[in-house]
């Protein structure tokens, strides 16, 4: 599903107007129709309401007009809340008014919050139509407006939002200030990246997209992208696989990794290399530890590096730069640990690696303070893995102003250093050097557990070492990572899902994801 911005819609509507000679009641007079006729197919267990209707001064509230023209045509009990003066709507939305004016709908302009409380305690309404605010909003809400989405968000009722719920920035999903907690959002012409970008998706409810009549074809161009990873989306991202190929023709992951106490990470990250279908996965590690890992692992091939230490040294590049050249991409970090010589290493490694990298874990804390030493881009970009700490720490905000911002800061990170930048957490999002974002539409709260992270670098790094490209590589890594959850959290629920257990169901839903592009 391509997600685009608030902007972009305004572009599209204002061609199907100019260009196209479509007006703009009509478009109007589609959406709200539209609107409509879903609310009625779902709610008619409701019948005969009563209905309340929140309307803005906007088109968005204009749209609602429509919905309770015709939700009261057929038969319902609809009340209006019109949220400013009379005056004060203009353009297609005062038609709309206008309109249920003429045919006698229940309307009241509120102008104060007392007003507004007496009407939500006059009438107890079993369903909400959220009709305020819109995509376009860009201002955190303040207000009268901000009471009437309190208001909304404690009343029990089930409530619908139109086109986005009040609050949420239709262009990056940010919450401004409050917004609309909706049990169905109903969005028009094409979903938004609110819609699929935390925190904005958690309020979204069910979405559904209507069509409102404005064609295809004959669009505006415009360069941003954005994408939900879904099914289809992943099955177009899944390496070739024939049946001639050998080992050799699959890849060779390298992967450093591992320190005392932290042997897990290093095993989980190598195995998940071979399970995403990497021909080979060498594993270098301390030399202490090389003992243990042998214990741990059977197809993964361990390489000892030179010097009796548990953790990785300054002295070690040398060794693994030579060796990387057998590579065809490289896992950077989990489970190294912050040993000042470890940090040193780890920085030097960035600096001069030339094959295709994922750096997570202690690979990204080294870079703290050092985000200079990443290489220079090119066709092959290091992909950087980092959850919202490890991402407060890379940027020196605070992980609530990064999780209020996600999709914002995500892109403009991975603008400006020149990187893949996959940022965890539900909706994962991947963002690349030349502004095109993914969003990740799979997984539950059962990844929410130890090693998962290492297991999803390790199934980038091998997908990356089949030839896939970074940003493709990091985009169907995440959405595998979370549909192996979402099969699990099928078959034993979410609680006491394992990084293990993940490991076991990736070639499964790879298998699934197979079989659905064949068909």
């Amino acid at each position: 599903m391509k997600l685009i911005t608030a902007e972009q819609m305004q572009a599209i509507d204002l061609n199907a107007i100019e260009t196209l000679g479509i007006p703009g009641a009509v478009l109007m007079e589609n959406a709200g129709r539209a609107a409509a006729e879903e609310i009625l197919s779902d709610a008619h267990e409701l019948f005969p309401g009563p209905i309340l209707v929140l309307a803005g001064r906007g088109n968005n509230g204009g749209d609602g007009y429509v919905i309770a023209r015709i939700l009261a045509d057929r038969g319902w009990q609809v009340r209006t809340l019109v949220l400013a003066a009379e005056d004060r709507i203009a353009g297609d939305a005062a038609l709309m008014l206008q309109i249920l004016q003429r045919l006698d709908g229940e309307i009241r302009f509120i102008d104060n919050q007392v007003a507004l409380r007496e009407e939500f305690s006059a009438v107890e309404p079993l369903l909400i139509i959220d009709a305020l605010l819109g995509t376009g909003l860009s201002t955190e809400v303040t207000g009268l407006y901000r009471s009437a989405i309190e208001l909304m968000n404690k009343n029990p009722a089930q409530v619908v939002a139109v086109d986005i719920p009040s609050g949420v920035s239709g262009s990056d999903g940010r919450v401004l200030g409050a917004a609309v907690a909706a049990d169905l959002t109903l969005c028009f012409d094409s979903a938004k990246v609110g819609h699929g970008s935390r925190p904005g998706a958690d309020y979204v409810g069910e979405l559904r997209v209507l069509e409102i009549g404005i064609p295809r074809a004959a669009r505006p161009q415009d360069d941003f992208s954005c994408t939900l990873i879904d099914e289809s989306v992943a099955g177009g991202l899944l390496p070739q696989r024939p049946m001639s190929g050998h080992k050799g023709s699959f890849g060779h992951l390298g992967v450093i990794a591992g320190s005392i106490g932290m042997t897990g990470a290093a095993a989980l990250c190598s195995e998940a290399g071979l399970r995403s279908g990497a021909g080979l996965v060498t594993l270098a590690c301390p030399a202490e530890l090389q003992a243990i890992l042998e214990v741990k692992l059977t197809e993964v091939m361990t390489r000892s590096l030179a010097g009796h230490q548990n953790h990785l040294l300054s002295q070690n590049c040398a060794e693994i730069e030579s060796l990387s050249v057998k590579f065809q991409a490289l896992v950077l970090g989990p489970g190294l640990g912050q040993d000042p010589q470890t940090v040193s290493a780890v920085r030097r490694l960035v600096a001069g690696c030339r094959s295709p990298l994922v750096i997570d874990a202690d690979g990204l804390n080294a870079l703290v303070g050092a985000l200079d030493v990443l290489p220079e881009s090119g066709d092959r970009p290091p992909i950087l893995t980092p959850h919202p700490g490890e991402f407060s720490r890379l940027t020196g905000l605070s992980v609530a102003e990064v999780e209020a911002d996600r999709f914002r800061l995500a892109r403009r990170f991975a603008i400006e250093h020149g990187v893949v930048l996959l940022l965890k957490g539900p909706r994962t999002l991947i963002a690349d050097p030349a502004g095109r974002v993914r969003i990740n539409g799979s997984g539950n709260a059962g990844l929410a557990t130890a090693g998962s992270g290492d297991v999803l670098s390790g199934l980038i790094g091998g997908l990356l070492a089949q030839g896939l490209s970074p940003f493709d590589a990091a985009g169907l890594a995440a959405w595998l990572h979370g549909a192996a959850a979402d099969l699990l959290a099928d078959e034993i629920g979410c609680a006491g899902i394992l990084a293990g257990d993940l490991l076991k169901t990736i070639p499964v839903v790879r298998h699934q994801l197979e079989g659905v592009c064949a068909c």
